[in-house]
């Protein structure tokens, strides 16, 4: 199992990931236009050379924010999305992050279990945040000295 960083080349194998993962997966076009971004903090897990799972986001001074996580359904409840999160903590922290945020669907019991077993908790909820009219639960992680 390693993680490296997402690489433009990566773009298709992560769009694939999107549509298998999200109602309303990110296309190649706008995953692309992360890649411009200096701030853009995007990693790769891969199993035996098979892309199974990504992160992806951004640092601005000590905040970072998580975009997008995913793990290719036929690989989770693995400990994926726990080594994608502590790899992209680690990273933001280089990076000279304290805390990171993320917002996640109020019905995605699964990532929000995940995300509070990581240390995330719940900072505000905001309503009929989707297209599809369900609530985002917006999250946060303080990383204490330079821990995840």
């Amino acid at each position: 199992m390693t993680t490296r960083a997402l690489l433009e080349s990566d773009l298709e194998t992560v769009a694939e990931i999107e549509r298998e993962c999200f109602l309303e997966p990110w296309t190649t076009g706008m995953l692309s236009g992360s890649f411009s971004r200096a701030d853009f903090c995007g990693l790769l897990l891969e199993q035996d050379g098979e892309a199974v799972g990504y992160i992806c986001g951004e640092t601005l001074f000590e905040n970072a924010e998580i975009a997008r996580v995913a793990v290719k359904t036929a690989h989770r409840r693995k400990g994926h999305g726990e080594r994608l999160l502590t790899a992209f903590e680690n990273a933001v922290i280089a990076r000279g992050a304290s805390a990171v945020f993320l917002e996640v669907r109020a019905g995605n019991v699964a990532a929000r279990s995940l995300y509070e077993k990581s240390g995330y908790f719940a900072t505000r909820v905001r309503k009929r945040y989707y297209a599809d009219g369900e609530d985002a639960v917006e999250m946060k992680k303080e990383l204490k000295n330079g821990q995840p």
